[in-house]
C-alpha cells in the first residue's frame, strides 16, 4: 500500500510570517524517515499504510497546540492506493516522461494556472 498525503497546516491569527511554526513541523515529518517533498504551499508525504499518515497528522497538530497554538487550520488530501511505494517521485518522474516523449519539457508545456 502506499498513502500520499498534502498536508497544509498553520496557526491562525499568528501573523503574516508562519515559518516559525511550519519549521518544526517539517522537521518532524523529516525526522520520522518518510519521504516528504515541502512545497510552496504545504508539505506532500507518502506513507506505507494510512495509520502512519494519520499519526503524522496528529502529531503536527500536537505541536503546533504545544508552541501555544489555540486555533490550528488543516487542509489534508489522501491518495490510499494497493501497491508498490515510491508514488512521491514516480508520479511526477511519469509526467516528465511524457512532456520528454513530446519533447516539452515542464518549463516549456506552456503558462502555469
Amino acid at each position: 500500500m502506499s498513502v500520499l498525503v498534502d498536508l497544509s497546516i498553520f496557526p491562525v491569527a499568528a501573523g503574516e510570517h508562519l515559518s516559525q511554526y511550519v519549521a518544526p513541523v517539517v522537521g518532524m515529518i523529516a525526522a520520522s524517515g518518510h519521504p516528504y517533498q515541502l512545497t510552496a504551499m504545504g508539505t506532500l508525504i507518502e506513507t506505507a499504510v494510512l495509520a502512519e499518515a494519520l499519526e503524522l497528522i496528529e502529531r503536527a497538530h500536537s505541536l503546533l497546540a504545544a508552541a501555544g497554538c489555540e486555533r490550528v487550520y488543516a487542509t489534508v488530501k489522501l491518495d490510499i492506493r494497493s501497491g508498490p511505494p515510491g508514488r512521491l517521485q514516480g508520479k511526477p518522474a511519469s509526467v516528465a516522461a511524457r512532456l520528454e516523449a513530446a519533447d516539452q519539457t515542464p518549463a516549456e508545456a506552456g503558462p502555469r494556472p
